[in-house]
């Protein structure tokens, strides 16, 4: 059955042993492909890591999509990726955050450069929380509970 990359791809509990058996299969190590006349071909580590990666989540009872990098993505489902609404998303467009063109009247975004924008998103997140460890640190208050004025210890 022939499916558009798009839609989610989950497994039916029929199907877990079989997942769970061809994960462990696929992580001992290098593996092939064999077609139905005997022909074998190594999998590529590249792709090795990626079928890894897919079992992975559907053991977990993840669904999974396959998205082409350079997919178009209307606001409204780029902010759902975001997790943010699509006002948000949009004001972030419109100052530059995040790159996008025209198709008609309507934004598209890629998925490339909404992935980028995610990373960097991702990475000043983590960065402000570690300067916040780090000066609770210096300050000697990282693992102390500070009460307020009048407050009793219990």
């Amino acid at each position: 059955m022939e499916r558009m990359l798009t839609e989610p791809i989950s497994v039916p509990q029929t199907q877990e042993r079989q997942i769970r058996d061809l994960r462990r299969l696929i992580q001992s190590g290098p593996a092939s492909l064999v077609g139905p006349d005997g022909h074998q071909v190594a999998i590529p580590e590249p792709v090795h890591d990626l079928l890894l990666l897919i079992l992975k989540n559907l053991q977990a009872g993840r669904a999974i999509s396959i998205v082409p990098e350079h997919q178009q993505l209307t606001t409204q489902r780029a902010a759902n990726i975001l997790g943010v609404s699509r006002p948000f998303l949009v004001r972030l467009v419109e100052n530059g955050d995040i790159p996008f063109h025209m198709v008609g009247s309507h934004r598209r975004i890629y998925l490339r450069d909404l992935l980028d924008y995610q990373r960097r998103r991702d990475a000043a997140r983590h960065e402000a929380i570690d300067d916040m460890a780090r000066t609770e640190m210096e300050a000697g208050t990282y693992d102390r509970v500070l009460l307020p004025e009048g407050a009793e210890d219990e």
